[in-house]
């Protein structure tokens, strides 16, 4: 029986999001001080800053977040500031052991697939301009990748995979008709999440369209 990656039990889910925190931290307790201050694929965040991005998202609920929200007047970007700056610490050291602190949290201000989203690609974020590669779980990713080509919550990805064809050289991944955007899973996400460097991994006659909705959306 083929498995239904866009309706797994919220146990799993929750369990790859854990396994990805420990994943991530793990990678991070192995750079360099100066590493920390790396630009990251989020622009104007370093990696560190992205770090305490994702120790927000696991510490606030959405009372806590809507708190925050009103507190910088419906400025969303101000929120994101607002809260990472409350979770960055002092040190990179500090930065790292409170994300290690809510490696297990079930605490959250979003949707459960939506959080899962938000730790693989604010990973990625980190990891690739620290030329780090991170092997998913192919029942990862595939999830993720069926969940984004339907949604434009947090981020828009549906409206950048509407009309295109895209399909995973790694593993079951296929959505879509149109022009072919083919390659890893990792990198479609990427790519319908807006990052256009991830484009260059892609191949098919539909990937300048995805590219240039990476830069307009």
């Amino acid at each position: 029986m083929t498995e239904r990656y866009d309706r797994l039990p919220r146990t799993r889910i929750w369990n790859m999001i854990f396994f990805e925190r420990m994943a991530l931290a793990a990678d991070l307790a192995r750079i360099a001080p100066e590493a920390w201050e790396t630009p990251s694929l989020c622009e104007g965040l370093t990696v560190r800053e992205v770090l305490a991005h994702l120790t927000a998202g696991a510490s606030l609920n959405l009372r806590q977040w809507m708190r925050g929200v009103i507190e910088c007047r419906f400025d969303f970007d101000a929120q994101v500031h607002l809260q990472l700056r409350r979770h960055l610490g002092a040190t990179w050291e500090e930065t790292l052991e409170g994300f290690d602190r809510v490696d297990g949290s079930t605490t959250k201000p979003i949707p459960l697939k939506a959080l899962l989203g938000e730790t693989v690609v604010h990973g990625e974020d980190i990891r690739r301009p620290l030329g780090i590669r991170h092997d998913y779980a192919v029942a990862t990713v595939t999830a993720l990748a069926e969940y984004y080509r339907r949604s434009n919550f947090v981020v828009v990805a549906g409206k950048r995979a509407k009309g295109l064809r895209l399909e995973a050289s790694d593993g079951p991944f296929t959505a879509g008709a149109g022009p072919l955007v083919k390659g890893r899973t990792i990198a479609l996400i990427m790519a319908m999440t807006g990052r256009g460097a991830y484009c260059d991994e892609l191949e098919g006659d539909g990937v300048p369209i995805l590219r240039e909705r990476c830069e307009s959306m």
